[in-house]
């Protein structure tokens, strides 16, 4: 490996280019307005989406207001949509190449990286395979997989090729989740948590699912699902265990619009209940530039960080959900892992 960790992206979605500036320089003009807004764009970033949330100095748009991390080198990208790819490498000073297919992408690089702003994650295990089968560290992006079946598809093909994998949601890496989890114990013993936001499509509740993993506790035991919607409401439960909220946690995903993407989360116990700000995209590219900074390590040290445990069971507990609301019953975890 060289001084920077050379990088390949597939996808040049939303989230393609809003961990690739993060990782390289770029004109921030022109990540400002890639097209001109009366041309059509494939994604939102071509429209100035990804600059909104990263140069909120609105006095100065070529001063970048979160943290790039250092050690990384944009070389490849490849996207369903070319021309979507070639937008985003004329974004930076130094122009990755814009591979034909997306195998292309894993060659003469020390990370894959796969983005995914919208998708369910079906597509992952054939995206991410070249790569790994090449022996490279690699990160996939929320979710890991659509289904457990993927996921250990995924984990077992990077075991025998010796390739480290990774998948975090940006929920689970707020720099302001600690501060509400230690809050907690302010709600003397507690009951209930609620997480609100998402949506109902995978794209956007396996970061609900991560968050509440992440803020009241792993382990879930149980999950229901109602609603006249996919995945409307998930109830998790934890089989009564002393350390997690003793009524579970709902999980509210469809709750129509929101302000710039925000989640929220509430407390509730015997001494009172706590809430969250909003939880949303001017927060999330501090949550990224952490993402990366632990992907940095993975690719130094060759082990995949612990958070990667939430990821795994982010998506059991998504299959469990969708078990749950087509049989109209409650779903045990270990019916799907």
């Amino acid at each position: 490996m060289t001084d920077e960790i050379r990088v390949g992206l597939i996808r040049c979605d939303t989230h393609g280019a809003y961990y690739g500036p993060l990782m390289q320089k770029h004109d921030p003009m022109r990540l400002q307005m890639p097209l001109p807004i009366d041309r059509p764009a494939r994604y939102s970033w071509q429209h100035g989406g990804a600059h909104f949330y990263f140069y909120t100095n609105y006095a100065d748009p070529r001063q970048m207001t979160v943290d790039a991390v250092e050690g990384f080198r944009l070389t490849r990208l490849w996207d369903e949509h070319r021309d979507a790819a070639e937008c985003l490498a004329d974004v930076f000073y130094d122009r990755p190449l814009v591979c034909d297919s997306f195998a292309e992408v894993s060659d003469d690089v020390d990370l894959l990286f796969v983005a995914d702003c919208n998708g369910d994650g079906s597509d992952h295990l054939a995206l991410a395979t070249p790569g790994i089968e090449k022996g490279i560290p690699t990160f996939i992006d929320k979710p890991l997989a659509y289904s457990v079946e993927d996921t250990r598809a995924i984990l077992a093909l990077a075991e025998r090729h010796g390739a480290p994998v990774t998948s975090i949601s940006i929920l689970s890496a707020l720099p302001g989740f600690a501060q509400f989890a230690q809050r907690l114990p302010e709600t003397g013993d507690l009951q209930f948590g609620t997480v609100q936001g998402g949506g109902t499509q995978m794209a956007g509740h396996i970061h609900a699912i991560n968050l509440a993993l992440r803020i009241f506790g792993n382990s879930v035991r149980t999950v229901r699902c109602m609603g006249d919607t996919p995945l409307n409401t998930i109830h998790l439960g934890y089989a009564e265990r002393p350390d997690r909220p003793a009524r579970g946690v709902t999980i509210n995903c469809d709750v129509g619009a929101v302000w710039h993407c925000a989640f929220h989360v509430s407390a509730y116990g015997t001494a009172g209940a706590i809430h969250s700000p909003p939880l949303g995209d001017f927060v999330f590219p501090f949550a990224a530039a952490e993402i990366l900074r632990l992907v940095k390590a993975m690719v130094v040290t060759g082990e995949p960080p612990p958070i990667t445990a939430d990821m795994l069971e982010g998506v059991a507990v998504a299959e469990a959900a969708r078990l749950a609301q087509h049989q109209g019953r409650s779903v045990e975890i270990a019916e799907v892992s």
